[in-house]
């Protein structure tokens, strides 16, 4: 079995991972990264919509020209890129197996950081498995990636950001969104998303749910109910839509198996997504070798995500000696100032308050 040296291998090509090797290599960091995927950049390529936060958060730029940039840099940081290939364990000695393209070998690196990203909710109902219902993500790949639209008549399930985002290009590709339901009694997603779907005619259902996926080989319609404060279905609020597409957007949750198998430890924290690898305000987990970045950590936005992936790549230089204290503290002075500017307003209290819990759990541990 062949293997390879590095001082930081990176596992995850996202808004993270990538983030975290611009700052790494940079800095004179031998930098591999790895990804499953054929292309690097995760979500962002998925992103058409411009970006929120100020000029430092690059605000206005849409996630794929973000992504264009990122790759760019790795580029010409001559950062090692090792595309379709599974990172599926870790051995002695910070050992990566490493499987591509049928053939298996290894990595050994001196520091790793793991930017896996987070996985979709799934929501069981009642023919839940029909063709046509489909996560907010797989939808969001046809339409932005693929140009392909993937039903005409849309129930959207959920309203936090991503199932507001997704709405609103539903509806720029030429999709109807004939209803938007969240089990919740508020819009959990920023206002300025809703507004936009809500003046373009999308009707939006708060205190509901969807009942049932109808159709005998695909989605031919959708019931959707009210539901009480026990998120029990109203008996006689059922409604019958007339869809041919379910899309469920109802939050995600860490990617934590790599770290599993890291051996890192893992806490939960509810307000972040739930289970996670319990890491400090540095980044690096309980494996004093191996950091973590991104929405593995906790789910926010792709803004922040970038924001850890540079703060962890910062990291691993420092401790790796290419940067001296001083640089060092200021320098992760500006990302952290940056990450607070990302967590203003209330969801962003609550992010903070999320964050300094895992920190909190990491030095209890320690």
């Amino acid at each position: 079995m062949a293997h390879y040296d590095t001082e930081l291998a990176i596992i995850g090509a996202g808004p993270a991972g990538l983030a975290a090797a611009v700052e790494a290599a940079k800095r004179g960091v031998e930098t591999t990264i790895i990804d499953e995927n054929m292309k690097a950049g995760g979500q962002l390529f998925k992103q058409i919509h411009k970006f929120f936060g100020s000029h430092r958060h690059l605000a206005g730029t849409r996630g794929y020209n973000i992504g264009e940039m990122l790759l760019d840099e790795i580029a010409k940081l001559r950062v090692n890129t090792l595309l379709s290939t599974v990172a599926f364990g870790f051995f002695e000695d910070n050992r990566i197996g490493i499987y591509s393209e049928g053939e298996v070998s290894s990595i050994i690196a001196k520091r790793v950081i793991i930017a896996t990203g987070a996985l979709e909710n799934p929501l069981k109902f009642k023919g839940w498995t029909l063709p046509g219902v489909m996560g907010a993500g797989a939808v969001q790949t046809m339409i932005n990636v693929n140009g392909v639209l993937p039903g005409k008549k849309v129930l959207m399930v959920g309203s936090g950001n991503v199932g507001l985002i997704v709405s609103y290009q539903l509806l720029q590709a030429g999709a109807e969104v004939v209803a938007l339901v969240e089990a919740l009694p508020q819009i959990s997603g920023w206002h300025v998303h809703a507004g936009k779907i809500w003046r373009l005619g999308t009707p939006i259902y708060l205190s509901h749910t969807i009942a049932e996926a109808r159709g005998e080989e695909f989605v031919q319609g959708a019931v959707i109910a009210g539901i009480n404060d026990n998120f029990d279905v109203i008996k006689g609020t059922e409604r019958e839509l007339d869809v041919d597409l379910i899309c469920i957007a109802v939050g995600l949750n860490p990617l934590i198996e790599v770290a599993r198998l890291a051996n890192c430890r893992i806490g939960y924290v509810d307000g972040l997504g739930g289970f996670l690898p319990l890491h400090n305000e540095y980044m690096m987990t309980s494996r004093k070798d191996i950091y973590v970045a991104g929405d593995c950590t906790g789910v926010e936005e792709a803004s922040t995500a970038m924001e850890e992936g540079r703060l962890a790549g910062l990291s691993c230089a420092y401790s790796l000696g290419k940067v001296k204290r001083d640089s060092y503290d200021m320098a992760a002075q500006v990302i952290n100032s940056n990450m607070m500017e990302l967590r203003i307003g209330s969801f962003g209290d609550e992010r903070s308050r999320c964050k300094e819990e895992i920190y909190h759990k990491y030095a209890t541990m320690m």
